[in-house]
């Protein structure tokens, strides 16, 4: 299977949550998963997703069988398919969900996260997982998680998925470690709202430029 997409990740994690915590309104349409890819609370921070961008990544991880679509409803709606495309347990699947929609963490992070979608005895179950899933044969599709180096201070090591690609875990270290840390995803967004907002700088800046031409006065600099 190819590496993910940082948006196909937030979809299909998405997709596995709410089939445990909206299990009457999933499958989900386009529009709760829209709203649910846009979700900031708890989640890694990822740019705003547009209606089109998400319809585009529900459908690769349809061609992936990651994801499918639920017949017989007038309205579109998809569900996740891990599982069963992965060959995976339910237990493994929760982690891997909480992994793809809150980054790096540790083993007692993960199975309280982990508690709405499946509810782990102790933190050594956890651990068993995770460490299956890291072992996992190369004939079946390779590691999915892997455990990062400790970071300086801190008593315990995180986990993170896969399923993007590598982690470069001294870099996610030392980013981490920075007074002002900020993921490279919100960056993306911050990016992208500072373009907007030069762009429509450019826009009454003309439209300005007409006016003071309409007017016939000379702009001063």
């Amino acid at each position: 299977m190819r590496e993910l997409s940082l948006l196909e990740a937030r979809v299909l994690g998405v997709l596995i949550e709410k089939a445990h915590t909206v299990p009457d309104s999933y499958p989900l349409s386009l529009n709760s998963l829209l709203a649910g890819c846009n979700q900031k609370t708890a989640f890694d921070p990822i740019p705003n997703a547009t209606e089109a961008e998400v319809q585009v990544a529900v459908d690769a991880l349809k061609s992936l069988s990651l994801a499918f679509e639920s017949s017989g409803s007038r309205v579109s709606r998809y569900e996740h398919n891990m599982g069963r495309a992965l060959g995976l347990p339910s237990q493994s699947v929760a982690l891997l969900a909480v992994l793809l929609l809150r980054g790096p963490q540790t083993s007692a992070e993960l199975r309280a996260n982990a508690e709405r979608l499946h509810r782990f005895a102790d933190v050594s179950s956890v651990d068993a997982f995770l460490i299956e899933l890291a072992e996992r044969a190369d004939e079946k599709g390779g590691p999915l998680v892997a455990k990062l180096p400790r970071a300086a201070g801190a008593r315990e090591q995180r986990w993170a998925h896969l399923l993007c690609g590598a982690v470069d875990a001294a870099l996610l270290a030392m980013a981490a470690d920075a007074p002002e840390f900020v993921a490279a995803s919100e960056l993306a967004a911050i990016k992208a709202q500072q373009s907007a907002l030069q762009s429509e700088v450019a826009q009454l800046r003309a439209l300005v430029d007409r006016l003071y031409a309409e007017l016939g006065v000379t702009r001063s600099s």
